[in-house]
């Protein structure tokens, strides 16, 4: 059985991380564009191109990390730019702009898991299942609301005016933030992977094959 460790997992595994994180900052930059904002769309991030979305740190230097620490090996791109001023209505707006891409990941995964319901694929099938743990994985840790994460845009839309602003001046940290959250206090052994696995339960997959 392959695990994260293996050369092969490995390499199923950022094949499947790369579109996964394209996909998802695609679904961004297309939302925003919807909604009235051009700002992705002209720094050229509404492509399929991966390169588009690296960040050295997220996409490169943390899966290495997490694999130095024996987790599963796990990275993000960098945020798609997205200027929240030029959305037609911006606290609404910037809610469905932040969801978007956490919202394509579980679609994604949900229809990978139809592959196993339906036995088109085995239900060890180790590039599905490794399909459908990344796209919650990452749909989870994106929601988390951190800023720059994808819950802090929903976080920001529902909050008031007065409070929205001093919270929004935490994205300067936020990397920071999330490191720590990472590598002190555990976020992804604590609270991440418990709630994709409750979500893999839902789906009626088991990654234990896997990790």
């Amino acid at each position: 059985m392959e695990t994260f460790l293996s050369s092969l997992a490995l390499l199923k595994y950022f094949a499947v991380v790369f579109f996964s994180i394209v996909v998802h900052e695609c679904a961004h930059a297309w939302v925003a564009y919807k909604f009235g904002d051009s700002t992705a769309k002209e720094a050229g991030r509404l492509t399929l191109n991966p390169l588009k979305h690296i960040d050295p740190f997220t996409t490169l230097m943390l899966p290495g990390l997490l694999m130095i620490l024996g987790l599963p090996p796990f990275g993000m791109a960098k945020p798609v730019p997205v200027n929240f001023a030029q959305l037609r209505n911006p606290k609404q707006n910037m809610i469905w702009v932040g969801i978007s891409g956490p919202a394509i990941n579980v679609a994604i995964a949900a229809v990978l898991s139809l592959l196993i319901r339906f036995h088109l694929v085995a239900a060890d099938n180790q590039l599905v299942l490794i399909g459908i743990f990344i796209n919650l994985v990452l749909a989870v840790l994106n929601m988390m609301p951190i800023p720059p994460l994808d819950g802090s845009r929903l976080v920001m839309g529902l909050l008031p005016y007065k409070y929205m602003i001093p919270y929004s001046r935490l994205e300067r940290f936020g990397i920071l933030i999330l490191a720590v959250l990472i590598f002190y206090f555990h976020l992804f052994e604590y609270v991440v992977l418990p709630i994709v696995f409750f979500l893999g339960y839902i789906l009626g997959v088991n990654f234990m094959g896997i990790l």
